[in-house]
């Protein structure tokens, strides 16, 4: 086939099953090979790219995406972020690091982490101003709850709440971010 990501799109929303097969054989090398520099596992691997593109499946019809291959690439990652969130390969990887040694990062991954640090920084400051603050301290300047408390003159236990909310506000605005993205 040659037509374009978005006319691939297009057709898959009008159940073109020939899109979706042409959407897969042109983007399924480059959607494993990010779940497994993610996941270091193969049949970790495999699963989050069927998940994916079953899900682009199911969902024919309503997608609205404009850039196939950015949002397949965001998919991955926002699914292996899940698969290891929920410690499925946490020992694994533990291994996996106490048998190599030293891990050095590489220049992708200081970039990536550079990237949601600025995201979390400007994140933090839509925050209301004390829980911003505490947000702030607790995490940039890396303050104990008795520390931020104590500079605030309140209680460790309003700290630790205004982290909690933080926290979950956080994860819900980079988990729009990460579907957003997703959908790109």
């Amino acid at each position: 086939m040659n037509f374009s990501d978005m006319e691939l799109v297009d057709r898959l929303n009008h159940d073109d099953q020939s899109a979706f097969d042409e959407i897969y054989n042109r983007h399924w090398k480059d959607l494993y090979t990010g779940a497994f520099y993610i996941t270091k596992d193969h049949d970790a691997a495999m699963d989050l790219c069927q998940d994916i593109l079953v899900w682009i499946w199911q969902s024919r019809g309503n997608l609205q995406i404009q850039n196939i291959r950015a949002y397949l690439k965001t998919a991955v990652k926002y699914k292996a972020a899940n698969f290891i969130r929920h410690g499925k390969v946490k020992e694994n990887f533990f291994i996996k690091i106490a048998n190599s040694g030293k891990l050095e990062p590489t220049e992708n991954d200081v970039l990536e982490v550079k990237e949601l640090r600025q995201m979390i920084q400007e994140f933090a400051k839509g925050l209301p101003d004390r829980c911003g603050q505490i947000f702030q301290m607790s995490r940039f300047e890396e303050l104990s709850n008795k520390e931020i408390a104590s500079r605030m003159s309140i209680s460790e236990k309003t700290v630790e709440n205004q982290i909690t909310l933080a926290l979950k506000k956080l994860k819900i605005s980079l988990g729009r971010l990460y579907i957003f993205l997703f959908f790109i």
